[in-house]
């Protein structure tokens, strides 16, 4: 009989659905069932595409002794961590200090008022490597919450007392050139010079530090800037990473090399890389970085789009239980698919060996380098990929998450209008279009939806931040000046309820749920903090619109994490690349004037440069709502660029030509 999660819109929850277990969703009436039984809380958190979630499901969740332990023990409570980022926050916060480690599953006891007793992440159905089994864990916690109340309930008070003492990350200071220098500096000393990125295994995607690192470059002209983002991308690209038949990237990488994946690919992953791609091409006019971002973009309108017109969170690392199940090959399997001399041709191209490089003999398709002949592998591919779809597939988790779609659509919106790809600026607007008409309820964000139904949780700081900055970015493609103003009403929410005292940002609403601790926290995780993506939306609204309070605001939020720029440059990745636009601008051009050949010759150039404090707006002089075209009218009969660097108008241009050199465009 299915249990409480039946009623769930995540699809997290759902597969949890049938569990034995009497699981409850994070509601006030769970806590009141742990007082009335007078037991603790079992906290269960994860998502939808975790591999070792769904292996600690089938192990312990599944089993109905298990659940029997769990059922008359503990009430118990399952969270999706997408959903529900505060609550993730808070006890991931309780789990990393308790443990010296967090990663999902998460695994937390609490009293019924919700403090931690006793955190931990994946336990196995036996004890192995170390780790209890899970169940001497239950008994063990069920054991000291009858027998040892008093010592089980000072414990949680003392971690408590460490949840709710404030933090510092350094004290505010203007985040300087002199500081944005120093997390750069930090950055290349921990550079992985062989491989790329900077972690060893796992290894994860730089994508918020790419960013800092292309616009530090274009403020700074240091090289080895550059270098760090050319390597780091061209080894990500050629790896098994990279989904080499269907485009976007995995999650990460289990070995130091970036060859074995694990297998889940998220949305944010792909959206931010999508852009840091764009933007080197941008750059430098890598063939390889613009075939990348072109194949991301088309994975993302293939596999992730939902018939809503949003994108999808997720889709999963498993395939029927088994990873790698769909995207793993043999040299026979190729040749099964393409006949004995392209299955040879595409083994070596692929690097697809006897031995194999996952399991069982099987290899993760890698490029090591670009085909002898590029015609022969876009053919083979389309074949491999036709056969690959016909394999099972991985589950897709279909909610549509605010942050990470306004994260798509600014990415799509940018690559369409750069690449002139219109169909990524239509996908940007289906995608604007579904979460401003089904996520704002009340004149608030709401976090999720899921097959046209909205979710009931609050949308967070950076739901606000991250849509506001796409909406900015399709204000900038469109001209079209509904996308400002919404843009403007967001910050103003963010103004009137997350501000906190020092100018930073809480991560959550002054009248959202009461937790043990209000969550914030300004350090970049796998997307953008809260605080680093509403400050690159306040910049650049005030870039768009004059206005010196919005700079300010950003200006002011900045400088509570500068230290963290500077000393811990791999976690402020984001806010050192909202650092660059702040000291590179305000570089505001308006391309004004009548459609044409003339005015797409000047939005074309406009939009190359490679300034990070700079905002294009594109349209007809004057248009009413979009204040960069205010009085900006046609010069002589021709279409005109308007530039304004740092507050100082120039004359406005008309010939393509003259606008090389102050934009600093690449040909």
């Amino acid at each position: 009989m299915p249990n409480r999660l039946a009623a769930s819109t995540s699809p997290y929850l759902l597969q949890h659905a049938e569990n034995p277990v009497d699981w409850w969703e994070w509601t006030p009436a769970a806590f009141a069932a742990a007082r009335e039984r007078d037991v603790p809380v079992l906290l269960s958190v994860g998502y939808s595409a975790c591999h070792w979630c769904h292996v600690m499901a089938h192990e312990s969740f599944e089993d109905e002794a298990m659940a029997a332990v769990m059922n008359e023990f503990f009430v118990c409570i399952k969270v999706d961590r997408e959903e529900r980022p505060d609550v993730d926050s808070v006890y991931m916060e309780a789990t990393q200090a308790m443990t010296g480690q967090g990663g999902w599953p998460m695994t937390v006891f609490l009293t019924p008022d919700a403090a931690p007793i006793y955190c931990g992440t994946y336990f196995p159905p036996g004890p192995r490597h170390g780790m209890p089994s899970f169940g001497m864990v239950l008994d063990s916690v069920s054991a000291a919450w009858r027998e040892r109340r008093t010592e089980v309930l000072d414990a949680g008070k003392r971690i408590v007392e460490h949840l709710t003492t404030p933090r510092s990350y350094g004290g505010a200071a203007p985040l300087s050139a002199q500081l944005l220098d120093s997390g750069f500096a930090g950055l290349r000393e921990s550079y992985d010079r062989d491989a790329g990125g900077f972690d060893r295994a796992p290894k994860f995607p730089p994508s918020m530090v790419l960013e800092f690192l292309l616009r530090h470059h274009a403020r700074s002209g240091d090289p080895d800037a550059l270098a760090m983002v050319e390597h780091t991308c061209e080894r990500m690209a050629r790896g098994g990473m990279y989904d080499q038949l269907g485009g976007g990237f995995a999650r990460y990488s289990v070995d130091g090399q970036w060859v074995v994946p694990h297998f889940e690919k998220m949305l944010y992953d792909n959206a931010l890389l999508l852009r840091a791609y764009l933007h080197l091409w941008r750059e430098t006019g890598s063939s390889l970085a613009r075939r990348i971002t072109v194949e991301t973009a088309d994975f993302l309108l293939r596999d992730l789009r939902t018939p809503e017109h949003g994108f999808a969170a997720a889709l999963d690392a498993d395939t029927e239980g088994v990873e790698g199940l769909t995207y793993a090959w043999t040299a026979e399997q190729l040749t099964t698919v393409l006949g004995a001399e392209d299955g040879a041709w595409a083994a070596d191209l692929l690097d697809v060996t006897a031995e194999g490089t996952f399991e069982h003999g099987t290899s993760v398709l890698q490029l090591p380098a670009d085909p002898s002949d590029v015609d022969r592998w876009a053919a083979l591919r389309l074949r491999l990929l036709s056969a690959r779809g016909q394999r099972p597939q991985p589950a897709r988790d279909d909610k549509v998450v605010t942050a990470w779609n306004g994260l798509a659509i600014a990415a799509l919106a940018e690559t369409g209008a750069l690449l002139d790809k219109p169909s990524y600026v239509d996908a940007a607007v289906g995608a604007a279009d579904l979460v401003l008409g089904l996520h704002v309820v009340d004149g608030r964000l709401r976090r999720t939806s899921r097959a046209g139904a909205v979710g009931e949780h609050a949308g967070v700081l950076e739901d606000y931040g991250d849509l506001a900055e796409g909406l900015l970015v399709l204000h900038q493609v469109t001209g079209h000046c509904r996308w400002l103003e919404t843009a403007g009403a967001l910050l103003e929410t963010v103004l009137l309820r997350f501000g906190r005292d020092d100018g930073g940002f809480f991560d959550t609403a002054d009248d959202a749920e009461t937790l043990l601790r209000r969550p914030y926290d300004p350090a970049d995780g796998p997307a953008p903090s809260g605080l680093a993506a509403v400050s690159g939306a306040f910049l650049s609204f005030a870039a768009l619109t004059g206005s010196t309070r919005h700079r300010e605001v950003a200006e002011r939020a900045l400088s509570t994490v500068a230290a963290l720029v500077a000393r811990a440059p791999r976690a402020a990745g984001w806010a050192g690349a909202v650092g660059e636009a702040m000291l590179a601008g305000p570089l505001e051009i308006a391309v004004a004037g009548t459609p044409g050949p003339q005015r797409d010759a000047l939005s074309d150039l406009a939009r190359r440069t490679t300034s990070p404090g700079a905002v294009v707006v594109v349209g007809i002089g004057g248009a009413e709502g979009v204040p960069l075209l205010a009085d900006r009218v046609d010069v002589d009969g021709l279409p005109a660029a308007y530039i304004c660097r740092n507050f100082v108008c120039q004359r406005p241009l008309t010939d393509p030509d003259t606008l090389l050199e102050p934009l600093r465009v690449r040909v």
